[in-house]
């Protein structure tokens, strides 16, 4: 596979998670770990039944189980701390904050072998990051210092996702398929976490139903065996920097449902990050072209 394609095939997991917000507005009123627990338990099960048809069960057992362990550290981790974190602080400061996983992916990468970071690539990451800044902190009430405590955790949301993401790309011998166990292993967890934590409610109509069935099949199922081939094979610079362009989508999405309303503040943000994300892929293309005399 080359890396233009499996780059394209990371991309459609951004187009994946723009459905989350959408579809999580009809699961409601199924708490967070509840719906995580039902979700990823959706997604890893269809993905096992891939792996039984494809190639077996004997490639899972070839893997080394600390890829299982950094694996469901960074599908359950991401999720915990980003639940956690709307618990303890305003959602739009949070979510701006948790945002910041983007460009840590393009800083981070730099450390990887083969890889290094390009001034377009930090330059597209900041006016990215500031087009998905406008969407996430629209109607922000400013800072709190009792939030604090949220703030951390929406941080290490951030670095938990990045992290999760160009160690990835270290394991690029590890098959995709290994993404199923992955997301088994964050049902599972999730089920401890919610009875700890939240009260249980199910759907009320065949539409929350089919928002559970949709989050499982895509945003939290299909999306991140995607990613996986997008980091291990793609360029994950310009994965991360393209992926600032799911706040936009997600937006986009609601906007179509009726949810909410077209803003300026839309316009702006998709322009910027648009330009982010086309400054990045010109900074990659340029480096190709080089290295390739």
């Amino acid at each position: 596979m080359s890396r233009p394609t499996a780059t394209l095939i990371g991309f459609g997991a951004v187009l994946l998670w723009s459905l989350l917000a959408l579809l999580t507005v009809g699961s409601a009123p199924v708490p967070p770990f509840q719906l995580n627990a039902l979700c990823f338990g959706i997604g890893g099960v269809i993905g096992l039944i891939w792996v039984a048809a494809t190639g077996g069960f004997g490639v899972l057992r070839r893997v080394p189980l600390r890829v299982y362990l950094i694996g469901t550290a960074g599908l359950f981790g991401y999720h915990f701390l980003y639940f956690s974190a709307l618990r303890l602080a305003p959602a739009a400061e949070a979510g701006l904050i948790a945002y910041l996983w983007p460009l840590f992916i393009v800083l981070m990468s730099g450390l990887l072998p083969g890889e290094r970071i390009l001034p377009g690539h930090l330059i597209g990451g900041m006016i990215a990051f500031a087009g998905a800044a406008l969407i996430v902190a629209t109607g922000a009430s400013g800072f709190s210092a009792q939030a604090l405590p949220g703030y951390g955790l929406a941080f290490l949301c951030a670095l938990t996702w990045a992290s999760y993401s160009v160690i990835s790309r270290s394991f690029g011998a590890v098959p995709t398929a290994s993404v199923a166990v992955f997301c088994i292993a964050t049902a599972i967890l999730s089920v401890p976490a919610h009875l700890a934590l939240e009260q249980t409610n199910w759907p009320q109509t065949s539409l929350g139903w089919l928002s559970i069935l949709g989050l499982g099949l895509g945003p939290v199922g299909l999306a991140f065996f995607v990613w996986d081939i997008g980091v291990k094979r793609g360029d994950i610079q310009l994965l991360g920097v393209a992926s600032y362009a799911a706040p936009v989508l997600s937006t986009l999405a609601l906007i179509a449902a009726g949810i909410a309303k077209p803003t300026l503040t839309l316009v702006l943000a998709a322009c910027a990050i648009t330009g982010g994300a086309a400054l990045a892929a010109w900074a990659s293309a340029r480096a190709d072209r080089l290295s390739s005399g």
